[in-house]
């Protein structure tokens, strides 16, 4: 068995020429899409990020706006700038570029952000949303990964599926989702007995546990879907995810590869939710 690519590129790029339509509705109508993403600080791999998160936006047409402040910048002052972004009428959507400097504290940013633009899906009020299963935005990551497998005709309606990792940023979200979505769910992590026995039960693996390699065959039952979230710098540069790809390929009936995985739906789907956002603030001004 060779496992089927999921190319997170193509189903990407096809949701955002379904955005594409849909901003230049909302143009039409007034309301040009708006994000603003703050970092702090010059961690490289943030930098890189936000760069990604510019590009998508220029070639979607969102206004966007980048505010690069200095490590040492006060947290109050971090906090002072958030307020002025959820003043902003032209603001739809605030993204706070982790990971903050040690003097920040994170729960204080963002409980800062405005429920209503916080496209990241990290606020209190977001994730209970999620959590009882109400309307509000998701974590884009996990929100990738739904929208992944619906494109290519994936279901988890009455599967087992294991997910590696607890994080709030993915593992927790993930789990939230899969439950909306009607899976029998198992959430894994480093206090977990027996993994490998525990993962070859579930029909679909979502792995998210920031190791490079980790999930080999042996945690993976044949013809099993296998979502990698993993993005892992290994020491001669390349990146690698969290699956061993190469060897679980023979033994998954589909995969995602990294890159060209969920890392492009992250992106996709942060312009889907500043989007929403635009949509709900014209709808509430009218």
């Amino acid at each position: 068995m060779t496992a089927l690519i999921l190319d997170g590129k193509k189903i990407a790029n096809e949701l955002m020429t379904r955005l594409h339509k849909e901003i230049d509705s909302l143009v039409e109508s007034g309301a040009r899409p708006g994000l603003a993403v703050v970092l702090v600080g010059e961690d490289p791999a943030s930098q890189v990020y936000v760069r990604n998160k510019e590009k998508a936006c220029a070639d979607l047409g969102i206004h966007s706006v980048v505010h690069r402040l200095d490590a040492d910048t006060p947290q109050d002052k971090l906090i002072e700038l958030i307020r002025a972004l959820n003043a902003s009428a032209e603001i739809h959507g605030i993204l706070v570029q982790k990971p903050l400097p040690g003097h920040i504290d994170d729960k204080a940013v963002i409980g800062a952000i405005s429920a209503e633009k916080d496209v990241d899906g990290f606020h209190p009020i977001s994730v209970g949303n999620l959590l009882i299963g109400d309307e509000g935005f998701v974590p884009c990551t996990p929100a990738g990964v739904i929208e992944m497998m619906r494109s290519a005709g994936i279901s988890v309606d009455g599967k087992r599926v294991a997910v590696i990792g607890r994080s709030n940023i993915v593992g927790k979200p993930m789990a939230a989702l899969l439950i909306r979505e009607n899976a029998t769910v198992t959430v894994c992590h480093s206090k977990t007995a027996n993994l490998p026995e525990v993962t070859r039960e579930a029909d679909v693996i979502v792995a998210a546990i920031g190791r490079p390699n980790f999930v080999t065959p042996e945690y993976v039952k044949p013809g099993a879907v296998v979502i990698d979230v993993g993005v892992n710098r290994l020491p001669d540069g390349k990146l690698a995810g969290d699956v061993d790809f190469d060897a679980v390929k023979e033994v998954a009936s589909a995969i995602t590869p990294v890159p060209g995985g969920v890392g492009r739906m992250t992106i996709a789907m942060l312009m889907k939710n500043t989007v929403e956002a635009a949509r709900k603030a014209l709808e509430s001004s009218r």
